[in-house]
This record gives C-alpha cells, structure tokens and sequence, in this order.
C-alpha cells in the first residue's frame, strides 16, 4: 500500500547534506530528467525512475504538481521482467540439444561451457522480449522543512536503488534514519556515550 492507504510500511531518511538553495527551483526539471523510461517494447529487464505520486503514467507531471505545501511528492516506479524459472529451463534445454544435435554432424561430442553460457544468454534475451514488465509504484514524501523523506518500502534492496537514484537526481546523499540515528539527532554527547556503552540484556 502507499503512503495514502488506510495502512503503510515506510522507511524514513534524513539528507546528509546541506540542500543548496537554488535546487528547489530545479527539482521539477531534475524529476523529469531521471524520470521513469518505458521498456515495454525492449527487451530489459529492469527499469526504474521517477513518475507522478498521483499517476504512475505520468513523467511530465501534467496532471499534478510535485509541491503539495511543505512537502515534495512523487513517486519510485520500477518495472521488472520475470521469465519463470520453468519456461527458462525448458527452452535452454531445447536450445542445447538443438547445438548438441548441430555440433553432432560436425563430428564433435560435447558442447564448451562457454557456449552453454552464451545460449542460454540468447534464450533469455529472447524469451524477455515476449513478457510484459511487471510496473511497482513506490511513493516517496520530501518534508522540506525538515528534509526528512519518506519512502514507502521496507525492502532493502528498493531502499539502496531509491538512495542510488536519489543521490544521482538531487546530488545530495541520505541516510536511513534508525532508532539509533534518531537518537544521535536528540542527544548530546554525552548521552550518545552513555548510549553506546549500554549492553543487551538477556532475556534467556
């Protein structure tokens, strides 16, 4: 679910750095150059970019504007092509009988793993081209007063693509903002020492 929904899994970050003044002028032409790139008709795999909070069609931001206040929103698309594992393997094994039964004639008896890899590479890149990707949409809030951001997705491996695509757009790094981060934001040094010396307690 998104940020809008009755429920949400969200991960939150702080920016690292200090946000120059002129990119908040630039931020909606900064959206549109790393915006999300369709992969509909070639064969990708994966493609990933920004896109519209309120329309994951979208990437020109016609319908809605990006500032809704104090607050940037948009959103992460990413679209993936998934072949089965089954269809996979059952067209890489007619791929190499067909090579097993060609390189037969030739006089030879077994296939080198080189052109095993090279075949089921041709297998996949064609198979790719007949699946549709599979579009995720995930939404992303900017308190600009605060330079908190908000994406909804728990998922480590989407949370380190967002940082990626955040750093490249905006040229400003983030950093998840734990319990333990969040702590270093209130404390002094003194208590964050005292907090670091504390030991786990066993339960057991």
């Amino acid at each position: 679910m998104g940020l809008l929904g009755t429920s949400c899994s969200f991960t939150r970050f702080r920016i690292a750095d200090s946000v120059p003044q002129e990119l908040w002028m630039n931020i909606p032409a900064k959206l549109k150059q790393f915006a999300f790139q369709d992969i509909d008709d070639i064969p990708e795999e994966r493609a990933w970019g920004w896109t519209s909070f309120e329309d994951m069609l979208d990437t020109q931001w016609r319908s809605a504007l990006p500032e809704k206040g104090a607050y940037l929103a948009f959103a992460l698309r990413l679209d993936t092509r998934r072949i089965p594992p089954a269809v996979l393997k059952k067209h890489v094994m007619i791929a190499l009988r067909e090579e097993e039964a060609r390189i037969k004639e030739q006089g030879k008896k077994f296939i080198a793993r080189d052109r095993k890899t090279e075949l089921r590479d041709q297998v996949k890149l064609r198979l790719l081209g007949r699946f549709l990707p599979i579009p995720a949409i995930f939404d992303v809030v900017w308190a600009t007063d605060s330079n908190i951001v908000y994406l909804a997705s728990t998922q480590s491996k989407l949370i380190e693509l967002f940082m990626n695509h955040f750093t490249l757009t905006f040229d400003l790094h983030l950093e998840p903002l734990t319990p333990y981060a969040l702590a270093a934001t209130l404390m002094d040094e003194a208590s964050l020492s005292r907090l670091d010396n504390l030991e786990p307690t066993s339960f057991v």
